[in-house]
C-alpha cells in the first residue's frame, strides 16, 4: 500500500525560524499572506556545542517581528523591529505564477546566506524556481518509499526542463524509525557511486524526516555541498524546512546527531498536501498551534475560528496557515539562527514530547502528536505555577483535540521514564533541565531552568500512569 497515489506517511515522516520580507501581502495579526528571496548555507555540528556560555535562564518569547514590503525590486537587507502588521500589502501584490496561480515568497533573513521560502499551488510545476537556485551541473534527490511515486518524476521533469542539469535519486524506507545514520549512509552511497562533486546539490522531497537527512548529508558530504527543500507534508512545511536543523536520531535521544544547515531555497507547493492522510494533516497542525501559543496571538484566534477549514485543506485557509508559520519562524531564526536564546521556544512541548518518541519507540506516534501531548503538559505545569490562566491552558486542549490531536500521553509513560529521557534533552545547560513555558498573556513563553521542581513531579503526576 505504500506505493499507492496517496501519501501512505502512517509513520512519522516528519521530524521535529526577526529580519524577513514579503512580497505579498503577508497576514500580519489578522488574514492574508507574504514574500523575499536569496541563497547558500553553513554547518556547524549539533552535537552539543560544548562550551556553548551559560544562557541566561529565561528568554522571553517576545522578538520583533518582520517589516512586509509589496512585490518589486528588492529594496536592501530586510528591516527589522517593525510589527508584523505593520504593513500589509493588498492581495494584487501578491507575484502571479505562470499558471496564474498567486506566489507568495518569504525570506529568511542571514545576511548573506538568506534565502527565499515560495508558497503556492503547483510551484513543482515551474522548474525555473528551482533551477535559479542549483549553481551546479549535477543534482542529486533525495526522497522516500512513499513520496517517489507520487512526486519525483514531477521534480525531476522540474529540473531536467532546458537540459543543462543531470538528475540522479536516491528512495529512502519511509518513517521515523529510519532516521538513523545506517539509513543516511544511503545518500553518501549513491552520491558515491554517482561521481558527485562539491558543486552538486542535494534537494530533499518528503517531510521532515527526508528534509533532516537530506539537510545533514548535504552538510557533511566533501564537507558541504549545496542544499534545497521542497517539504511535502505540513510538519515540514512549517517548520521543519526552515531553519536549517538537520540530523538523525540516536536510540538514546532524537535529533541528537546533526549540524545547523541552511537551504539555498525552500519550495512550498501546497497542492502535495491533497494527498497527506488525515493523520499527518493533524500532526503537522501542532506546530502551527505552537506558533499561536508562544508568540502570535492572533494566529491562535484565527485557528480557533478556520479549523475546520484547516482540516477539510481549504486552499485559502492552508496558504494563510503555512505561510504565517513560515513568517513566525523565518523571524526567530533571523534573530537566533544557533538556538543560543529566543529559538528555543520554538521547542514548546518538545521536551516532554520527544520523550515520549524515544520511550515509545521512533514511529509510533508522529512527532506532531508527542508535541501536541508535549504542549498540553507544558502549559498544565504554567498553571500550577501560576504563570498563566486557566483558560489558556483550557483553550489549548480544546484546539488540539478539534485538530483530532492526542493530549495525554501513552500510558506506557511513567513519570520515572519522563524524567530519565528528558535529563537528555538538548536544552539541558550545565546538567540543569530547562524548559519551554507558557508566561503571562496568549502569545508569551519562557525557556527556563528557575521552576518549582515539584510542580513538574505534579504534572508528571497527573499525566502519567500510577
Amino acid at each position: 500500500m505504500r506505493g499507492s497515489l496517496q501519501h501512505r506517511q502512517l509513520r512519522a515522516n516528519d521530524s521535529g525560524c526577526c529580519g524577513i520580507r514579503t512580497r505579498a501581502g503577508l497576514p500580519g495579526r489578522g488574514p492574508a499572506p507574504a514574500a523575499t528571496r536569496s541563497p547558500r548555507a553553513a554547518a556547524s555540528c549539533s552535537s552539543q556545542q560544548g562550551q556553548q556560555k551559560q544562557q541566561q535562564q529565561q528568554i522571553h518569547a517576545t522578538i520583533p517581528a518582520a517589516r512586509m514590503e509589496t512585490a518589486g525590486a528588492r529594496a536592501g537587507a530586510p528591516r527589522r523591529g517593525a510589527a508584523l502588521a505593520a504593513a500589509v500589502a493588498p492581495p494584487a501584490a501578491a507575484a502571479a505564477s505562470s499558471s496564474g496561480r498567486v506566489m507568495k515568497t518569504v525570506e529568511v533573513d542571514l545576511g548573506d546566506r538568506s534565502y527565499p521560502i515560495y508558497i503556492g499551488q503547483g510551484l513543482l510545476n515551474q522548474g525555473e524556481l528551482l533551477r535559479k537556485h542549483v549553481p551546479g551541473k549535477r543534482v542529486l534527490i533525495v526522497t522516500n518509499e512513499t513520496i517517489a511515486p507520487l512526486y519525483l518524476d514531477r521534480t525531476i521533469k522540474a529540473l531536467t526542463e532546458g537540459g543543462a542539469l543531470q538528475v540522479d535519486s536516491v528512495v529512502l524506507p519511509d518513517g521515523e524509525e529510519h532516521k538513523s545514520m545506517d539509513v543516511l549512509a544511503l545518500v553518501w552511497d549513491k552520491a558515491l557511486e554517482a561521481r558527485l562533486d562539491r558543486g552538486t546539490t542535494f534537494l530533499a522531497l518528503g517531510g521532515g524526516v527526508v528534509g533532516d537527512m537530506t539537510g545533514f548529508a548535504a552538510a557533511c558530504y566533501q564537507r558541504g555541498v549545496h542544499f534545497v527543500q521542497v517539504p511535502t507534508t505540513v510538519m515540514s512545511q512549517v517548520d521543519s524546512s526552515v531553519g536549517g536543523k538537520t540530523g538523525v536520531n540516536h536510540p538514546l535521544g532524537k535529533n541528537m546527531i546533526g549540524a545547523f544547515y541552511q537551504p539555498r531555497c525552500v519550495l512550498i507547493d501546497t497542492d502535495t498536501l491533497n494527498t497527506l492522510p488525515p493523520r499527518e494533516l493533524a500532526s503537522g497542525i501542532s506546530e502551527i498551534v505552537k506558533y499561536g501559543l508562544i508568540r502570535d496571538a492572533a494566529l491562535f484566534d484565527w485557528l480557533e475560528a478556520n479549523m475546520p477549514k484547516l482540516l477539510a485543506r481549504d486552499p485559502e485557509a492552508v496558504a494563510y496557515a503555512v505561510e504565517r508559520s513560515c513568517v513566525n519562524k523565518a523571524e526567530v531564526v533571523a534573530a537566533d539562527e544557533r538556538e543560543g536564546g529566543v529559538r528555543a521556544t520554538l521547542n514548546l512541548g518538545h521536551t516532554f514530547g520527544h520523550a515520549i518518541e524515544t520511550g515509545c519507540g521512533y514511529g509510533t506516534l508522529l512527532h506532531g502528536e508527542a508535541v501536541s501531548i508535549g504542549m498540553v503538559m507544558a502549559a498544565d505545569m504554567s498553571v500550577r505555577l501560576g504563570w498563566i490562566d486557566r483558560s489558556i491552558l483550557d483553550r489549548t486542549r480544546a484546539l488540539l483535540l478539534a485538530a483530532n490531536l492526542p493530549v495525554t500521553p501513552p500510558a506506557t509513560m511513567t513519570a520515572d521514564m519522563f524524567k530519565d529521557l528528558m535529563a537528555v534533552d538538548k536544552k539541558v545547560l550545565a546538567g540543569k533541565l530547562r524548559l519551554v513555558l507558557l508566561k503571562g498573556p496568549l502569545g508569551g513563553c519562557v525557556v527556563t531552568g528557575d521552576f518549582d521542581p515539584a510542580k513538574l513531579d505534579e504534572t508528571l503526576a497527573e499525566f502519567c500512569a500510577k
